[in-house]
């Protein structure tokens, strides 16, 4: 498999599509394209790009391509029986994959206005209120999940999943723009910010070259 992604400090969904190959525990070659820079536009029209109209993240295994971090991570649960990404349980494995979805299409204001930047952590400012709103919501689907299906685990249905996987970008924005989360969540984040995958994400995004200054102000 080879996945193409983009800037480890800034790129959201590309982060959400290489730790989607990582949890299959498959082999896979990435290839990092940099986002907007001079060559961008020529980049995103060549072939491997075709299918996902130039973005990324975008997965090649033989002739199927996918595209879309959401869609990576249903096709590597597919290839990898049904078995790393979902919890076992019925009624976990239904709210896991309603959260996942709610992350894939929500969330716009925090999102547009705190974009990630795994390399600045900056101070404390008052968040808009649409951005409080979208905080508020997924403070709530984090402590529901860790109540009724948590455990003794870390992460949102215990082990390390798909949730985990789509809200990983997320946890990386509340602690770079020092937003105000609910006393339990520090504990979840920590957990996600320490996974080895994670670690291994942050580490490559400390050496890149590629500054992107659009993505260095500490609002958007």
């Amino acid at each position: 498999m080879k996945l193409y992604i983009g800037n480890k400090a800034y790129s959201s969904w590309s982060l959400r599509g290489w730790l989607a190959c990582k949890q299959s525990g498959l082999p896979f070659e990435e290839v990092v394209v940099p986002l907007y820079d001079q060559d961008w536009e020529k980049r995103r029209e060549g072939d491997e790009f075709a299918p996902s109209s130039g973005k990324v993240p975008i997965l090649w295994d033989g002739d199927a391509v996918v595209w879309d971090s959401l869609a990576i991570v249903e096709y590597l649960n597919d290839k990898t029986g049904n078995t790393k990404f979902w919890p076992e349980d019925p009624a976990a494995r239904a709210m896991a994959r309603s959260m996942a979805a709610e992350m894939h299409s929500s969330f716009a204001a925090l999102r547009r206005k705190h974009s990630m930047n795994v390399r600045q952590v900056y101070p404390p400012k008052t968040p808009d209120a649409d951005v409080i709103q979208d905080i508020g919501r997924i403070m709530e689907l984090w402590a529901q999940a860790r109540a009724r299906f948590g455990g003794d685990g870390q992460f949102l249905f215990g082990a390390f999943g798909a949730a985990d996987i789509m809200f990983a970008p997320v946890v990386t924005r509340l602690v770079t723009y020092s937003l105000p989360v609910a006393r339990f969540a520090p504990a979840y984040m920590n957990a996600v910010l320490q996974h080895p995958f994670m670690q291994d994400w942050i580490a490559a995004a400390q050496e890149e070259d590629w500054v992107i200054q659009q993505f260095e102000a500490d609002t958007v």
